[in-house]
């Protein structure tokens, strides 16, 4: 299976040079980095040359490295169902560039990247419709960014006196405690219910 990756990458790395930074097998997939500048053209080749025929668009993801100064990478997984192989794509780019949408190669594209953008912030240019898809339409921020806080900003309920969902600034019913030891019982001072009976023994 490797040998027929490694086939498979040397063939779309002649043939796309323009697009393939550099490849590795792994795990018996093919993963390839790639540049921004013809996402679309270069998923049209893996999707039509016959020696690819990736036709199955998996799923499009991101993962938020904040301290490189390509923030972001966006994966795009396919699959070959007539070659039986798997290809992922990596795109490495920067917080403020933004990535050309490949809905007009695979229309399923559409949730994926938009998904991308509600959880990232990522912008796709040519997307029919880019608008959150899983949070709330005033919803603040980008979930899945490191730098998110685990509280959110907001909080909704249901208010009973004015019949409607409100948003409220977080209030915490208890401030997080901070530890400064690998475990919240290491070298702590206070005594815990039993401890007691462990003094004096070694």
């Amino acid at each position: 299976m490797s040998d027929a990756l490694n086939e498979l990458a040397q063939h779309i790395a002649a043939r796309r040079p323009d697009c393939v930074l550099d490849w590795e097998v792994s795990h018996g997939e093919l993963n390839m980095n790639i540049t921004p500048a013809n996402i679309e053209g270069l998923v049209e080749f893996l999707k039509s040359d016959k020696n690819c025929r990736f036709s199955s668009l998996v799923d499009i993801t991101a993962v938020d490295y904040p301290g490189r100064s390509k923030r972001f990478e966006v994966v795009y997984h396919f699959l070959s169902m007539y070659l039986n192989q798997r290809i992922r794509l990596r795109l490495a780019i920067r917080e403020d560039e933004m990535v050309h949408s490949i809905t007009s190669v695979h229309p399923s594209a559409n949730w994926f990247e938009r998904e991308v953008f509600d959880m990232f912030g990522i912008l796709f240019t040519g997307h029919p419709d880019l608008r959150r898809i899983l949070t709330d339409y005033g919803f603040r921020g980008y979930p899945l960014r490191k730098d998110f806080p685990t509280t959110g900003y907001t909080e909704v309920r249901y208010d009973e006196a004015q019949k409607r969902v409100v948003y409220e600034p977080v209030n915490l019913v208890q401030e997080y405690r901070q530890f400064d030891f690998m475990s919240p019982w290491e070298g702590a001072t206070y005594i815990l219910p039993g401890d007691e009976k462990t003094e004096g023994k070694v």
